[in-house]
């Protein structure tokens, strides 16, 4: 049975784009569209969507403001339609955050390039919502009231963490219960160019911890975590006994830029028995391999449980593959990577 989708966006280019790269896929049918958030709410009623795509400027109401009371009323797959600014990826991050389940960066002004590129990613993306376990806000992680008491490490414990899509809201339900003096945390989520450093900064705003953006050559620290940027691999090196990042451009590695297979077979190569995998929600099996060598490498291996997942991708694969030595639920992670500290060489 076809994937239904009801497109909301006030272009009515943009629409006729959609609308013609969505139906080019044998799994999906466009049942209609909308010009703005009075009007879908309209057709969600009369026609029942599995999906919709969502815009955020828009006449009469605000797509946040819609998205909001939509998951409130009436919890459903969103995919946002997003602008490449940096205004766009701040809006983008806050969708997200209210419940939508991922997001596709509109194709160019004059739609001369990336069409195909376009069509291929929103249509991937609408199947994966489809299959999501969309939930209201309400129901999505929380910040904490109560951080996690701090563990001992010893001296070169990393943390590395991979994750596609729900990873915006799963790693910030982590990030915010990790205590001050937890080992180095680095993480790798996919996502693109520019999105990343707002995503950070978010995060930094938040959190105990201190997040960033990863820089080249970086020295990780205690009580840090440092995000992969957008476009360009993540990896994790050691030289003079100190674990540093580098960041290196090249060709995707299973199907990602940045991938978390790099992060984390650089992480099983430099850090070994000091350091815990953490593989969180995303569709696709990107991450898999990495922490199978990881475990192999004698570190401590977590992934997120298929109920707390809201695409249940790449830590099945992980999990079925033997990469994983103990699934949690995502409110769970933090307390599961503490206990694990306790229990490095």
């Amino acid at each position: 049975m076809s994937v239904k989708v009801l497109v909301v966006d006030d272009s009515a280019l943009i629409r006729s784009v959609l609308t013609k790269v969505l139906n080019n896929d044998a799994g999906i049918k466009v049942v209609g569209s909308a010009i703005d958030p009075i009007d879908a709410r309209q057709k969600i009623k009369e026609l029942n969507p599995d999906v919709l795509t969502l815009d955020i400027e828009m006449p009469n109401m605000n797509g946040l403001e819609f998205l909001d009371k939509l998951m409130r009323l009436r919890p459903m797959p969103v995919v946002m339609v997003s602008t490449l600014t940096q205004k766009g990826a701040e809006e983008t991050l806050l969708a997200l955050e209210l419940g939508a389940v991922d997001f596709v960066a509109k194709p160019n002004a004059n739609l001369t390039t990336g069409i195909d590129e376009f069509g291929a990613e929103v249509c991937q993306k609408v199947h994966a919502a489809a299959k999501s376990s969309a939930r209201s806000r309400g129901m999505r992680a929380k910040v904490p009231q109560i951080a996690i008491t701090s563990a001992s490490a010893p001296q070169g414990s990393l943390i590395a963490i991979g994750a596609s899509t729900g990873g915006v809201e799963a790693i910030r339900a982590v990030l915010t219960k990790m205590p001050k003096d937890c080992p180095p945390i680095i993480i790798t989520q996919h996502m693109p160019v520019g999105f990343t450093e707002r995503f950070a900064t978010r995060l930094n705003d938040l959190c105990e911890i201190e997040v960033c953006e990863a820089q080249d050559r970086t020295v990780l620290e205690i009580g840090h975590a440092y995000i992969a940027k957008g476009g360009v691999h993540l990896r994790v090196e050691k030289s003079s006994g100190q674990l540093k990042c580098r960041l290196e451009d090249g060709e995707e590695v299973s199907g990602h830029k940045p991938s978390v297979d790099v992060l984390f077979s650089s992480v099983a190569k430099n850090v070994g028995n000091k350091a815990i995998g953490v593989i969180l929600t995303g569709m696709g099996r990107d991450g898999a391999k990495g922490l199978k060598e990881m475990l192999e490498a004698g570190a401590i291996t977590i992934g997120q449980s298929e109920i707390s997942s809201l695409v249940y991708g790449m830590p099945k694969v992980a999990f079925e593959e033997g990469a994983v030595s103990e699934q949690a639920d995502i409110d769970n992670v933090a307390s599961r990577i503490a206990m694990a500290t306790t229990k490095l060489k």
